[in-house]
């Protein structure tokens, strides 16, 4: 008989390995910027993940070093919602397309551009 530990992962949000390849690129030139995720209301579903590059993070974000060059702050109304998401960037065709995979997603609209949580 063995036991086994329950560990919840307390890991806020992660990136792929693609995604913070792109998001260095972009930072590159910019070494005191960060990115910035937060969430809005939005669409005919509820929400809509909002990323951005910032100078600074605001007061109450969660900061996240994914890098020596790269940083996430998370804004704290929104960190709930996408706790536990991983942020991928993909390319579709020509196209470089960031996506989330939010494991508390309950429903999307059908373009894509909102989601619920349970």
């Amino acid at each position: 008989m063995s036991v086994e530990t329950f560990v919840p992962n307390t890991q806020l949000i992660s990136l792929t390995d693609s995604a913070i390849a792109h998001f260095e690129s972009k930072l590159k030139d910019k070494p005191e910027q960060l990115i910035r995720l937060s969430t809005k209301v939005s669409g005919c579903t509820g929400y809509a993940y909002v990323l951005d590059f910032a100078d600074s993070a605001q007061e109450g974000d969660e900061i996240i070093a994914v890098s020596d060059a790269l940083s996430v702050a998370v804004a704290a109304d929104a960190a709930d919602i996408i706790r536990n998401t991983e942020i991928d960037y993909v390319k579709e065709g020509i196209n470089g397309v960031i996506k989330y995979h939010n494991p508390n997603v309950v429903d999307e609209c059908g373009c894509g551009e909102s989601f619920n949580v349970g």
